[in-house]
């Protein structure tokens, strides 16, 4: 049986790394996540990462329901997303970027259908 003295000490047994698509998944899951309320036809959140060393920038794609608070809800994302990478990747997420790339109308008014004249 083989004493502490065999024991490798921790920085000679590797690393583990994490690649940046499977950062950029839990990111885009995360701004899943975190949308309120998802618009019905809208395509899922897509998300890109950057990573160096321990450390994850991360930006965001997504797609928003209209009206809603957008200055919240990319708040919401951005917390949730930093949060997420940093439980499940163990890096440190200075920043998030989120992007809005398109707002799609919810409810059946006039005007979410278009018909403004």
């Amino acid at each position: 049986m083989s004493g502490v003295k065999d024991r490798i000490a921790a920085g000679e047994r590797g690393e583990t790394r994490i690649a940046d698509r499977v950062v950029a998944k839990i990111a885009a899951q995360a701004a899943r996540e975190a949308i309120d309320d998802p618009p019905e036809h809208g395509a899922p959140p897509r998300a890109t990462v950057t990573v160096h060393r321990d450390t994850a920038r991360v930006r965001v794609s997504l797609e928003l329901g209209y009206p809603c608070d957008i200055g919240r809800q990319c708040g919401g994302v951005r917390r949730h997303v930093a949060e997420r990478v940093r439980a499940l990747a163990g890096m440190e997420v200075p920043e998030v970027a989120v992007q809005v790339e398109r707002l799609h109308p919810t409810g059946t008014s006039a005007a979410a259908q278009g018909r403004i004249q």
